[in-house]
């Protein structure tokens, strides 16, 4: 539905939301923090108003970090980024699969652009040191006991969101279109998008003409966008395997079929995938990560357990390599004269992410809308990387919306270039000591995916 804006622009006058304040006070504190800009103010540019955002900007990010939540529980992070929202005048729709919230805002028209932000943090003990370090512990869906931490960056992306927000608000009548904002859970377990879509979010909401969205780097310097066309990030599998046999005393190993023994050989054997049978022109990965069997030395258990991981680019060597790994697996079976009910057997998990394609055109245009805004010397081109990111559902479904996900760097120019020289080790993403500086990288975000969305919505 249409909303009506109001003549005036809002900007941040200076006062920050308390990093501690309960979600429940936020609907009676956000408006006054606020407040109205004369037009001619309006007008000015993005990075000076960035700038003049960020005390705002920094405090919710430092909340955002003092409060993380695990994946499908991100119940107070998702009421945070809706009041964000409709502090601003966007409509806000809230558990959108799940925990997941919609932001809406109309503004003539044009095509419609979704930003997504994901939501979920992982269960990882900080030791960043900061003074707004996470020292929260949760139970997780196994009933454990958890540290969490927002070890991954979603922090920067949720502030970075909120930001670009705030300013597309303020230059709305330099676009024309409808802007679709999205907090999605349950990023790290692959399930967010796919919940999402699957309650409706291309049917209940404006289709999106172009999805963007963005990840922190844990190698690029602060200050600085990485871009990739074509494939960004991988198909994601994990698989559990047991391998079944049979089991008795150590020393008497023949009258035994040993599980343990069995297990090894496929361990090594899946090696030989990648490298003898794809082709080294198209990149793939096949990690043995666990291996678990037996309680004492000797004893030869009856069976033994595997968990995998898979990461491929394209669906065709994904399968392909699901359909080696059976193979392999019961090659090995009938090797050691095990009977059909005695075979591995092989489980492929449901938390599948799907590879992320930046859409070439769209990839080469955001390239130089980057430049234009920040540099030609803050804009590089990244290669492709391994990691999952279920970003890249949004384009997968049948509407096969144009998509683009970038790098924010995140990390002290001194210590990237230090990095570079072999002098330092730089903590990955998902590490416990991982510690994005927040200036420039949140400034630089939000220009980043405001510039991106005023692209998109020039008016004609």
């Amino acid at each position: 539905m249409k909303m009506l804006l109001p003549t005036l622009f809002i900007l941040l006058a200076g006062t920050a939301l308390p990093a501690q304040n309960p979600i429940s006070e936020l609907k009676t504190q956000a408006r006054s923090d606020y407040h109205v800009l004369s037009r001619s103010q309006a007008d000015m540019p993005l990075q000076q108003a960035v700038d003049k955002d960020y005390p705002y900007l920094k405090h919710l990010y430092e909340y955002y970090h003092a409060h993380p939540e695990l994946s499908f529980h991100e119940q107070q992070t998702a009421a945070r980024m809706a009041q964000e929202l409709r502090a601003i005048g966007f409509e806000v729709t809230e558990r959108v699969g799940g925990t997941g919230v919609v932001g809406v805002l109309e503004n003539g028209e044009g095509p419609v652009i979704l930003v997504r932000a994901d939501m979920d943090a992982l269960p990882v003990t900080e030791e960043t040191g900061l003074p707004y370090a996470s020292t929260v512990v949760a139970q997780d869906d196994s009933g454990q006991q958890v540290g969490v931490m927002h070890a991954c960056g979603h922090d920067v992306h949720m502030t970075v969101w909120a930001g670009a927000a705030r300013q597309l608000v303020r230059l709305k009548d330099n676009w024309s279109g409808t802007i679709v904002f999205i907090g999605q859970p349950a990023e790290e377990r692959g399930g967010g998008a796919r919940d999402m879509l699957a309650d409706g979010l291309y049917e209940r909401f404006p289709l999106p003409d172009f999805a963007l969205a963005l990840h922190c780097s844990a190698t690029l310097p602060a200050g600085s966008i990485g871009h990739r066309s074509e494939y960004a990030l991988a198909n994601v599998d994990m698989m559990d395997i047991t391998v079944k046999g049979e089991g008795g005393h150590g020393a008497y190993p023949h009258t035994t079929k040993d599980p343990v023994m069995l297990a090894s050989r496929i361990v090594v054997a899946l090696q030989t995938i990648v490298s003898r049978e794809i082709s080294p022109l198209e990149p793939a990965v096949v990690t043995v990560g666990s291996i678990h069997g037996g309680t004492k030395g000797n004893i030869i258990p009856n069976e033994v357990k595997l968990e995998l991981t898979m990461r491929s680019y394209t669906d065709e060597v994904r399968q392909a390599i699901i359909e080696k790994i059976e193979r392999i697996c019961r090659g090995v079976a009938i090797s050691a004269g095990l009977t059909p009910e005695q075979y591995p057997v092989i489980q492929l998990r449901e938390e599948f992410t799907p590879a992320a394609y930046n859409d070439p055109a769209l990839s080469a245009r955001m390239q130089q809308a980057f430049i234009q805004a920040l540099g030609a010397e803050q804009v590089v081109e990244v290669a492709p990387v391994m990691a999952g990111e279920d970003f890249s559902r949004y384009g997968r479904t049948e509407e096969e919306v144009p998509c683009f996900i970038f790098w924010l760097g995140t990390v002290p120019p001194e210590d990237a270039a230090a990095a570079e020289r072999g002098e330092t080790t730089l903590p990955s993403l998902h590490n416990s000591k991982f510690a994005p500086l927040p200036e420039p990288s949140i400034k630089t975000g939000v220009v980043a995916m405001t510039t991106a969305v005023l692209n998109l919505l020039k008016r004609p």
